[in-house]
């Protein structure tokens, strides 16, 4: 069952819609990410020197390399999703049931694709 208090579940008035300025502060932290997301994406592509070529990594060492490739890659493809969505003017509406996507949540977690009811509801079906 889902729990009944969701937050950001209410009907969006003007306080919870998004200004122009709220768009260019979100266009410029998802930029900012996705910045962030491909640096990250060469370091970790990047032998460090302390890497030896005669030396092998551990098992270990190599899976947590993999495992952060793959989830930076996972946040920079949100990322991008985001911004296309904010240039083809359909940003920060719901996915699901296309309700908007309240301003707190979105300046929280700017690339969200769900309203909060609707990422509850998905994550309670996992």
């Amino acid at each position: 069952m889902v729990n009944q208090q969701i937050i950001g579940d209410r009907a969006a008035t003007p306080d919870t819609r998004l200004s122009p300025e709220d768009l260019a502060v979100l266009r410029d932290s998802l930029d900012e990410q996705r910045l962030f997301r491909e640096e990250q994406l060469r370091q970790i592509a990047t032998p460090s020197r302390t890497d030896e070529p005669s030396r092998r990594r551990s098992a270990a060492q190599t899976e947590v390399r993999v495992t952060l490739a793959a989830s930076a890659r996972m946040v920079l493809a949100d990322v991008e999703a985001a911004l296309a969505r904010m240039a083809e003017g359909r940003y920060g509406t719901c996915h699901l049931c296309r309700r908007h996507i309240d301003r707190e949540r979105l300046m929280i977690v700017p690339q969200a694709r769900y309203c909060a009811r609707c990422q509850q509801v998905r994550e309670a079906g996992r």
